[in-house]
């Protein structure tokens, strides 16, 4: 893992206590409790290699590492509190802002500063705080260069082995025996599961490292004829459990168009319907809606499953994450890397995706993606 992505982590857990409300720093604490202190949380950030703002509800800043007082070019006598608005060139991220409160979510976006490229993250919390993290962006393309060559690697290691594993089980199966069918046919599924457990792997690696609307094909994609297209993708699936799809979309006043990659739209709208499938009764029907606004194109998917329990709320995004199997109305299983993907193609497209229970029953996904997407201008939305 990489100093980034470990300091974020680090850092991350240091706001979210930061933030909550001030009266819990006040308790007493018993001499076996490890939470740390929130003098030990503010020296962790002033002593970390990303810079750190925390600002309050009226956008004033109530804390900035050194870090971040270097990166903006702050006098080391300026101290908080003051208005973020009023130092020099910092007011275009009052919108950036202004949207994480609103939204409650965290978002990503580049930043040009002074001749800086930065990658700045905002964390949304209590009572309308806001938490931002400054990334340089030419260190941050080194950190995803090297983890894309090892990637790349990793996907040559592995790819040619499983394959002649592949070509192998296939010589077998053209002679085989009854007596050693039966593990010859699971060896090969062995191997194909393998062999798309090891692309889901690839793809996830490169969708991580990659910045929004970067290093993705920018095309017009008419969403209602894609959608249409994977759903007649996973029919045959959906036939076998006599389940029928149902599309429901807003007056074109606006076209139900967005720009970004095909290829990887596919992809995440065949995941959440696959999932919708395993969830789904016999006999039921999943509903999809499609709706734009003047910057957003949103999809839900809806399924007439049991719905989301809470540990599926919390994890359901995370890696190899699986949800609780005595739930599960399908005898397939997956690799727990479709969610995981989604979520990352999404992002990558500048939009979020959110999973939660209906208030008629089952479980709804819906994803976010804007009409319009440029390199490096983009929001994210993390678990």
């Amino acid at each position: 893992m990489s100093l980034f992505l470990i300091s974020l982590v680090v850092c991350a857990f240091g706001v979210g206590l930061l933030l909550g409300r001030r009266r819990s720093w006040q308790k007493q604490r018993s001499s076996d409790d490890l939470q740390p202190s929130r003098e030990q949380i503010l020296s962790w950030l002033d002593q970390a290699p990303l810079g750190w703002l925390i600002l309050d509800q009226k956008n004033r800043v109530r804390f900035i590492n050194a870090r971040a007082q270097r990166m903006l070019q702050i006098p080391a006598s300026e101290t908080p509190p003051y208005f973020i608005g009023k130092l020099a060139a910092i007011t275009s991220l009052l919108d950036l802002i202004e949207h994480v409160r609103d939204h409650n979510h965290h978002m990503r976006q580049e930043w040009d500063f002074e001749g800086q490229k930065l990658e700045v993250f905002a964390f949304s919390g209590q009572q309308e705080s806001v938490a931002l993290l400054l990334q340089s962006r030419r260190s941050l393309e080194a950190q995803l260069n090297q983890q894309e060559r090892w990637v790349s690697d990793v996907a040559h290691e592995l790819k040619t082995p499983l394959t002649a594993l592949l070509l192998v089980g296939d010589s077998l199966a053209a002679n085989v025996n009854d007596q050693n069918a039966v593990l010859v046919e699971r060896l090969l599924r062995e191997l194909r599961r393998m062999q798309d457990l090891v692309g889901d792997l690839l793809e996830l690696s490169r969708l991580e490292n990659a910045l929004p609307g970067i290093g993705i094909s920018h095309e017009g994609i008419p969403m209602q004829t894609l959608i249409t297209e994977v759903w007649q993708g996973v029919k045959p699936l959906a036939d076998d459990k006599h389940i029928h799809c149902e599309l429901t979309t807003t007056e074109p006043v606006l076209p139900l168009v967005v720009v970004g990659d095909r290829r990887r739209l596919h992809r995440a709208l065949l995941n959440l319907f696959d999932n919708a499938l395993r969830y789904s009764p016999e006999g039921g029907k999943i509903t999809i809606d499609l709706h734009a606004s003047a910057d957003w194109l949103r999809v839900g998917i809806r399924d007439q499953g049991p719905g989301l329990s809470e540990q599926d709320l919390e994890h359901m995004f995370e890696r190899f994450y699986r949800g609780d199997a005595s739930r599960f109305r399908h005898q397939r299983g997956g690799s727990g890397l479709g969610l995981a993907i989604v979520q990352q193609i999404v992002l990558t497209h500048g939009g979020w995706v959110l999973g939660e229970n209906d208030p008629s029953g089952g479980a709804r996904f819906e994803i976010r993606l804007p009409r319009k997407l440029q390199d490096g201008d983009a929001c994210l939305r993390a678990d």
